[in-house]
């Protein structure tokens, strides 16, 4: 398999064939996100060969490859050149791909105070369910005069069509990281983690994993240690943590239960809930491992303003994704209908119908 191939014509065609025929196509290139969203009825479509870095500035901060490039690929691309995906994606295995990654719209321990991966994804080339090729954005933070479609398909879960290519911005690597390591309980470290996200701290990550509070500081040397000096804690390297945490790999998430993603304001008390709880992104996402009704999750969760999503294990033909209101569910199929009028791509892999 080369490492560049623009096989974007093949891929039309495919399209063109599935529209006509009526057939439902499920995406997939590495395969190693296949397990979030709905379970779906879909004819496999391996995009995984159409690859390649097609252009990168570094000195303009922008990359642009093909959807199927392999996220380890981008990733020492940029690591040449001093860089990164500021986002921290997470992989859930080897063949993660860079279309998938933005597909699924996740982040790792970084994106509270670097931003998420729709803040990064600066244009994209995709194929509609109409089997047309569309470009929306570029290459820049200001090119959009209308309606910001590289970012609505983030996230998707490839319902809205099929990307080609993705262009991202991308920023200096720190030149140091540091990590501190707090004993302190749940509750204390909540109110701790709010306290210093308010202060001009170079904080990169803020996680309670159930027994201590580990803060990760990033930046010029003289800034971090400035501040580990201040908030003192015991200092640790911290790289295997974070990237354990980033890939769910962590001891919290073994067992069988059901993995649950909580979305809530990040000053939320603990959540009475059952199960076991770790703590990221300042506060504000809760991982739940809990057999707990559904139902009564999500009321818990919607009580205190935020959203749950079952994000693995569970059932995967029911509701998945927190429940919308009518009216925006309404827009989530009137969406899905102007971009993909026959339900080719990914059908219902988010919503019900949608």
């Amino acid at each position: 398999m080369t490492d560049n191939a623009d096989i974007s014509a093949d891929l039309k065609t495919r399209v063109e064939s599935a529209i006509a025929d009526r057939t439902p196509l499920a995406i997939v290139a590495g395969g190693t996100k296949q397990f979030m969203g709905r379970m779906i009825q879909a004819e496999d479509f391996d995009v995984s060969e159409h690859r390649g870095v097609i252009s990168y500035e570094a000195s303009e901060l922008v990359l642009t490859a093909r959807a199927g490039t392999p996220l380890s690929s981008v990733e020492a691309t940029l690591a040449e050149k001093g860089q990164m995906l500021p986002f921290e994606p997470p992989y859930f295995g080897h063949g993660a791909t860079l279309g998938g990654t933005v597909a699924c719209g996740l982040s790792g321990p970084r994106r509270p105070y670097a931003g998420a991966v729709r803040d990064f994804v600066l244009g994209v080339t995709l194929i509609n369910g109409k089997a047309e090729v569309l470009r929306f954005g570029g290459e820049v933070m200001k090119n959009v005069a209308g309606y910001d479609v590289s970012r609505l398909v983030t996230g998707a879960l490839g319902t809205l069509g099929l990307m080609l290519d993705v262009s991202l911005k991308v920023l200096p690597v720190p030149a140091e990281d540091l990590t501190l390591t707090f004993d302190m309980d749940f509750a204390e470290a909540i109110q701790q983690m709010n306290r210093w996200a308010a202060r001009p701290i170079p904080i990169s990550g803020a996680c309670h994993d159930g027994e201590q509070l580990r803060l990760r500081l990033s930046g010029t040397a003289g800034g971090v240690n400035t501040a580990a000096e201040r908030l003192g804690g015991e200092r640790q390297n911290g790289e295997d943590f974070w990237r354990d945490l980033r890939e769910l790999q962590l001891r919290f998430f073994d067992g069988d239960d059901p993995l649950w993603r909580l979305s809530v304001p990040p000053t939320t008390p603990p959540l009475a809930l059952p199960g076991r709880t770790l703590v990221d992104w300042g506060g504000a996402l809760r991982w739940l491992k809990s057999d707990a009704d559904g139902d009564s999750i999500r009321s818990v969760v919607s009580t205190a303003g935020g959203h749950a999503t079952l994000f693995k294990g569970g059932d995967r033909t029911g509701q998945v994704f927190h429940p919308l209101p009518a009216k925006l569910l309404d827009i989530h199929r009137r969406l899905k209908r102007a971009f993909d009028p026959d339900r080719i791509f990914n059908p219902g892999k988010m919503y019900e119908g949608v």
